[in-house]
């Protein structure tokens, strides 16, 4: 089978969709600086599907390393291009931080593909890039609303320079933009992972339901929504892996309809904060202790996906509940627990 590069493929999406490619029968390369994860996470995915796909520690902002990955897997068919900084809260303390990782790894990698001539990306972008949407819920065509962190704007900017580059080049390109993921492998070896204060919603109700957390902040009660929090479109990370695997397959066999294409990945269902905190509860029969406090800079109002294309494009929908996401998420927490 064709070699598929994964950047940032030891993440949490990114593992994931590594054992989707793998179950399929794909050669894996994977590169990551692990600034977010660990090198273990390769020996987790070889014992989950009985294959060790290929690993280097690479820093993608580093041009010259890069390059001479390339040089090394010239033979590559297409790329998914998950590496990069994701903290909204984060990327308003310190936007350099985020703009020069962001941006300069998704250049970098765009330079080496031109120089070798791979054709193929799916590139991970995010429901960010629609801002505090007009209308829900949304579609692709809605407009790309003024950036709500410097973490939106990289995906925005990288969306731009795909364009860009697709139009000059000899690339092809589809754009996913997911909504929010969460949940774990039924497996529970690999899932989230966020280092001291969560600032995922999921991590934070399962750190709270194990008793790492003394109560649950939810930021703002005051937004214009059923209950006054905020609302996402919640994915299963499995069946987002399996909408990559999708645009792999649709570029692969050149079924794409255009040199730049743009999905929505979500489930079409917005759920509050509260609806999330009662999902939890009921899936695992855990109380949570929460409060509401003042609201978060960067956090959207409201936001959920129309994924008609997806559907009739890449012939994907997703399959997991959210009670499924929810107790997914909590034996991950519990294999967490187990380890230390």
């Amino acid at each position: 089978m064709k070699k598929i590069l994964v950047t940032g493929g030891t993440g949490y999406i990114g593992s994931h969709t590594v054992i989707e490619l793998i179950k399929l029968g794909y050669e894996v390369l994977v590169i990551d600086n692990l600034s977010n994860s660990k090198a273990e996470v390769i020996d987790i995915i070889e014992s989950i599907t009985a294959v060790r796909p290929h690993f280097e520690k690479i820093e993608m902002c580093d041009k010259a390393a890069l390059a001479n990955y390339f040089s090394k897997h010239s033979d590559i068919a297409a790329v998914i291009h998950f590496a990069g900084m994701l903290q909204v809260a984060e990327s308003v303390e310190n936007p350099l931080k985020y703009y020069h990782n962001n941006m300069f790894s998704t250049i970098n990698l765009l330079e080496c593909m031109v120089a070798y001539k791979i054709k193929n990306i799916v590139f991970s972008s995010s429901c960010t890039v629609y801002g505090n949407p007009t209308q829900l819920p949304v579609t692709e065509t809605a407009p790309v609303q003024k950036a709500m962190s410097p973490y939106g704007n990289t995906k925005q900017m990288g969306e731009e320079i795909l364009e860009n580059v697709a139009k000059a080049n000899d690339i092809n390109v589809i754009t996913l933009r997911y909504f929010n993921p969460i949940g774990a492998h039924e497996s529970a070896k690999i899932g989230e992972i966020q280092h001291g204060v969560p600032h995922h919603l999921i991590p934070y109700i399962t750190e709270t339901a194990a008793g790492i957390r003394k109560q649950l902040n939810v930021f703002g009660g005051d937004y214009q929504t059923h209950d006054g929090t905020c609302v996402r479109d919640y994915i299963h990370v499995v069946d987002l892996a399996k909408a990559h695997i999708a645009a792999i397959s649709r570029l692969l066999s050149h079924s794409n309809e255009a040199k730049l294409e743009v999905y929505n990945i979500g489930t079409g269902l917005g759920y509050s904060v509260l609806d999330i905190i009662s999902a939890f509860e009921k899936a695992t029969n855990i109380k949570i202790n929460y409060q509401i406090v003042d609201r978060r800079p960067g956090d959207v109002e409201a936001v959920y996906a129309d994924t008609t294309l997806a559907e009739q494009k890449l012939n994907w929908k997703t399959v997991l509940s959210i009670e499924d996401m929810m107790r997914s998420a909590w034996n991950w927490e519990q294999a967490l627990a187990a380890k230390k």
